[in-house]
């Protein structure tokens, strides 16, 4: 009798295997540590290639090498995102007048290509395909889908490519097509300078040589290796001031010094995104309490401006023209541009000026104007500590890896283990006492991941200051949630008690509402955090494997009853 009742289930093996391959076979995040190995072969040596990771947030990997004197070898790896990936090459950084390689791969890898388009402008209908000033090698060019990565390989005929690069992602699901071959406008970008010879991301360093693009001169960036040779006459001494970059991926530059015992010069120096950039002085790093000088200059040079603002709160609305913290020096700021840069000066009456810095610009086209002045919301921004004695900056801003791990530990707390506990709780009775130890303790371990991913959320939700109000809101209801079902499991009544049954329907509905609430909150989540297809595809796989389970255990549970 003993053997026969302690004959394992097929269906305890079945989520026992399952729980068993989940943490043992999840697969690492690509990088430049991970060996290029492609089922289509390469035109050309990859055993020297350099790789950069180009962007973190999307997970874009660049690999590429000087193959002659004149060709340029590159391999652009992404997630596949259901739509096409993009990089340009851009003589000043913006996206018109850049040449563009673009590939596809279709859902299942059904049909996809790999076109070079010119950007005219920034409608749709100004992106031309099969045109540029990239010289591409002829037969150099493919793409290739591979465990759910794309790879996009081309060759360059060039004694250098421009360094200024901009790569994006399309719309999902939208694809050129013949026989327009049209580029839907993208889902996202991000734009960066690229060091060839160092391998390095956010370099400023320039040739000294222009490049002609429909006929207008684009000069070389600035650096801290640069002379400041401004058009304009400044009001303070340049020779000794401290230079650093404190924004690689835009090609931000600081200069600074103490000019007196309590006054301090700044020079900010930036590409012209065609709209404001700002520099802010925080007491904590939040934008919230921080006050920042703003400049802008119209694309047509027409008009500009600076004005210190104060941020009081996140929206638009809560930044406040002509208001701050900062004693800005009487007649002490200008903003000028030059070389397709603005240079933006002042000088602060400050012992010591705050070292929790913020660096943004805001979105194209839109400016500052009479007579609200109001602000709008920035496109991208950067964190940093600045050491002004060293003349040393920290980035903070980076919380790649704090995303991750917050949208690991919650899909696997709330969004897995939950579930594996209540099929268990469910489906395993007959399996008495271990199937309620099993239910309890993988409910607790998926509680205390839960609760360590809900605090990196909150971390993480004050670095990144993001309106994350409802995905919060959810992630505290969840978290309420399962506190009420720790301790109704610690005043869990006796079987033959009468408030049992109350107390089962209870315990068994709360669970319910937790994990609906929990699924549509990681499904959110992903969305917020911009992870692509990938993870939803991932994550609704685990789903897809679990209530397959329990729609067989409930079959096999009802066919038992009749």
């Amino acid at each position: 009798m003993l053997e026969r009742q302690m004959k394992p289930s097929p269906r305890l093996l079945l989520i026992l295997t399952f729980l068993g391959s989940f943490f043992l076979a999840s697969p690492e995040a690509y990088s430049c540590t991970s060996n290029l190995s492609l089922n289509v072969s390469i035109p050309f040596d990859t055993t020297n290639l350099h790789c950069l990771s180009v962007w973190d947030a999307q997970s874009f990997i660049l690999r590429y090498v000087q193959t002659s004197a004149s060709t340029w070898s590159f391999i652009l790896s992404t997630p596949d995102t259901n739509s096409y990936i993009a990089i340009g090459f851009s003589a000043g950084g913006g996206m018109v007048g850049s040449s563009a390689m673009v590939g596809w791969v279709a859902s299942r890898g059904a049909s996809g290509g790999i076109k070079q388009y010119y950007l005219g402008g920034v409608t749709p209908n100004q992106v031309v395909p099969d045109k540029g000033n990239l010289q591409v090698i002829d037969n150099s060019t493919f793409i290739t889908l591979q465990s759910s990565r794309l790879f996009m390989v081309f060759q360059l005929e060039t004694t250098e490519p421009l360094s200024s690069l901009i790569f994006a992602t399309g719309s999902t699901g939208l694809f050129p097509a013949p026989p327009s071959f049209a580029l839907t406008k993208h889902l996202d970008k991000v734009s960066t300078r690229i060091d060839y010879s160092k391998a390095n991301i956010g370099s400023s360093q320039g040739d000294g040589n222009s490049s002609q693009v429909n006929g207008s001169t684009s000069q070389s960036a600035d650096s801290c290796g640069s002379n400041l040779n401004l058009s304009v006459p400044l009001l303070f001494d340049t020779t000794n001031l401290n230079c650093l970059p404190v924004w690689n991926a835009q090609g931000y530059i600081l200069r600074y010094s103490q000019t007196s015992q309590n006054i301090w010069s700044f020079i900010l120096s930036a590409p012209n995104p065609n709209s404001y950039i700002a520099i802010g002085f925080s007491p904590n790093g939040g934008m919230v309490g921080s006050s920042a000088i703003v400049g802008w200059i119209s694309s047509n040079g027409a008009g500009g401006g600076m004005k210190q603002y104060y941020l009081t709160g996140l929206t638009p609305n809560q930044v406040v023209p002509d208001r701050g913290n900062l004693k800005v020096l009487t007649n002490s700021t200008f903003i000028t541009s030059q070389s397709s840069r603005l240079y933006m000066a002042f000088q602060l009456e400050t012992n010591q000026p705050l070292s929790k810095l913020i660096y943004a610009f805001g979105p194209n086209g839109v400016f500052p104007s009479a007579p609200s002045f109001a602000l709008a919301l920035h496109q991208d921004k950067v964190s940093i500590t600045l050491n002004y004695a060293t003349g040393s900056s920290a980035t903070t801003g980076k919380s790649y890896n704090l995303k991750r791990s917050h949208g690991l530990l919650n899909i696997l707390g709330w969004g897995i283990l939950i579930i594996m506990g209540a099929i268990v709780a469910r489906y395993f009775k007959e399996w008495d006492p271990f199937w309620f130890y099993f239910h309890a303790s993988v409910q607790s371990l998926g509680f205390v991941l839960g609760i360590v991913g809900v605090i990196s959320g909150f971390v993480l939700n004050n670095q990144l200051h993001t309106d994350v109000s409802l995905h919060k809101a959810l992630g505290i209801i969840i978290f309420v949630l399962g506190c009420l079902q720790i301790m109704a499991l610690l005043g869990r009544p006796k079987k033959e008690s009468k408030v049992r049954k109350y107390w089962n329907a209870y315990h068994h509905n709360m669970g319910r509402i937790l994990i609906i609430l929990a699924i549509a909150n990681i499904f959110y989540g992903i969305k917020l955090g911009k992870e692509g297809s990938g993870w939803n595809i991932g994550y609704g796989i685990v789903l897809a494997v679990l209530f397959t389970m329990a729609i067989t255990f409930e079959t096999q549970l009802c066919s038992r009853d009749d």
